[in-house]
């Protein structure tokens, strides 16, 4: 199945999820706050700090991109063992991640009470090692939680998942660009660190929503 073959508003609606949810998942402090702590440990400039975010947040969407789609090719053979089971299994996988993230947010304990500190100090490793280690770090952590959104449009055929692909992308590089800024800016790291805690609520009863959507809908 290709773009053309799905309802134009399904296909927005689909790639707006898409979007909001990659965007949510970059308020996360893993996806932003490193950038900020090494960029200053570094000195870069804003550029610098950029693009090491826009290669990093990349990185993170081409493994999320091959682990879904190894995913989508096990789901489709399991699918043509077990007919029907494909949008029960995503939609199983969706509710547990936003149950699990909502949970989370819910139970956990505040993060960093007193904040790290941002003094600026001589850089210790080189920008070409500071660079490629934030690289690596985000490259070898795919987005679990983009994982069952795959898994639910697996049998919608490889342009759409693309374009699935490219939303992910657009709302991870947004999203990590502007907490980024925010921070540099000199916003409170705490009280972005406290933003997070609803980050997960809000999330958790997206993936949760969409779950139940992917149950509703007809097969």
């Amino acid at each position: 199945m290709t773009p053309s073959d799905l309802q134009q508003p399904v296909l927005l609606s689909l790639l707006g999820v898409g979007f909001a949810t990659a965007f949510l998942h970059a308020a996360l402090p893993t996806h932003w706050l490193p950038f900020v702590l090494v960029g200053r440990g570094q000195r870069w400039t804003l550029p610098q700090v950029l693009g090491a975010v826009a290669a990093s947040g990349l990185a993170h969407i081409a493994t999320t991109a091959v682990v879904g789609g190894l995913i989508v090719a096990a789901g489709l053979v399991m699918d043509r063992w077990v007919s029907g089971v494909l949008p029960w299994v995503s939609a199983g996988l969706l509710i547990l991640f936003g149950a699990f993230y909502l949970g989370r947010a819910v139970l956990r304990a505040p993060i960093m009470a007193g904040g790290p500190s941002l003094a600026l100090s001589e850089p210790t490793v080189s920008h070409a090692a500071a660079f490629w280690g934030l690289v690596v770090m985000m490259a070898v952590s795919p987005g679990e939680v983009l994982l069952p959104i795959y898994l639910s449009q697996a049998t919608e055929g490889p342009l759409v998942l693309a374009a699935l692909t490219l939303a992910f992308a657009a709302g991870t590089v947004l999203g990590m660009t502007l907490f980024t800024v925010l921070a540099r800016a000199g916003w409170s790291v705490l009280r972005l660190e406290r933003w997070a805690r609803y980050e997960g609520v809000v999330l958790g009863l997206a993936l949760i929503l969409i779950g139940l959507l992917v149950l509703l809908r007809p097969h």
